[in-house]
């Protein structure tokens, strides 16, 4: 039986402590959009460069990179079952580089979904590279899929062009990585930022819809979601993240918090907040069945 390591007062985000492959399996519910990080499999014991300071850049075990063909299966089995998770008019973000991103193309294609676009996100503050020997990484992709090729799958343009300064955005986003501002309950090795994925959110999904994260670390995600009046279950095995997860949102409970969160993300200023007075149980219901 699953049990939630951590749900909000007013049941807008839920954490669940254990191996999305064990957890997704145990449950029928199905979610409006999903986005995952999954392992890049770039840990190999290189370095890189923040705060000033040289760092080595393996993440963790669970980074370490494997044969072409475990990183195949692998990624085919967690979109497998992300894809039985999803709404039919339901989508998929997932981000990565060079190192995971054409394995999980393929696999999308293999698995039917469709693939709607590729985001290059330009970092406006990458690293530099210390060995200058080529040029500098500053972008990721982040592949945006829907579930069925022929259901029509939900895409809010004009506040994409709103927020756009009225002209159609692009595949190319310019923001940068996370702010000190991010990290206040510690921080995840590869840890998004809001920016990112408060936009995401906002693309493709509406108020109260529920979102996935079945690699969720900090809960970036969800942090993005609840400030976007939405709904949120992350999966997350590591118990030290699921509680940074739980402390972050605990955060967010605090008025102040929220506005200076809000400050910084120009994307939100296109939200109404005049539906926070309602009820926790008006507003959001408690639809998950754990």
């Amino acid at each position: 039986m699953i049990k939630s390591f951590y749900k909000s007062d007013n049941r807008d985000l839920t954490i669940v402590n254990g191996d999305c492959f064990d957890v997704l399996p145990q449950f029928d519910f199905k979610f409006d959009m999903i986005f995952a990080d999954p392992p890049y499999f770039l840990s190999n014991g290189g370095i890189s460069y923040q705060a000033g300071k040289v760092v080595c850049v393996d993440k963790g075990e669970w980074d370490k990179g494997g044969s072409p063909e475990s990183i195949m299966e692998f990624n085919s089995t967690w979109l497998s079952l992300c894809r039985e998770k999803l709404k039919d008019n339901g989508t998929i973000w997932i981000s990565g580089t060079h190192h995971n991103i054409f394995s999980i193309a393929n696999v999308l294609t293999e698995l039917g979904y469709k693939i709607l676009n590729v985001i290059t996100w330009a970092k406006t503050n990458p690293p530099p590279n210390i060995s200058c020997r080529f040029f500098t990484y500053s972008t990721e992709f982040i592949i945006w899929a829907r579930k069925c090729p022929k259901v029509p799958h939900k895409y809010n343009y004009e506040l994409m062009k709103a927020i756009n300064d009225g002209k159609q955005m692009t595949d190319v986003w310019r923001l940068p990585a996370i702010g000190r501002w991010e990290k206040s309950c510690g921080k995840h090795p590869t840890q998004k930022p809001l920016a990112l994925l408060t936009r995401i959110i906002l693309a493709s999904t509406d108020e109260n819809d529920w979102i996935l994260d079945p690699f969720a670390g900090s809960s970036t995600t969800g942090i993005a979601a609840n400030l976007s009046l939405r709904r949120f279950l992350g999966i997350e095995q590591d118990e030290n993240y699921a509680q940074l997860s739980s402390n972050r949102r605990k955060e967010l409970n605090s008025l102040h918090i929220q506005d200076e969160y809000r400050n910084h993300l120009h994307d939100l200023s296109y939200i109404d907040y005049g539906q926070l007075a309602h009820e926790p149980e008006e507003q959001y219901g408690n639809d998950l069945p754990f």
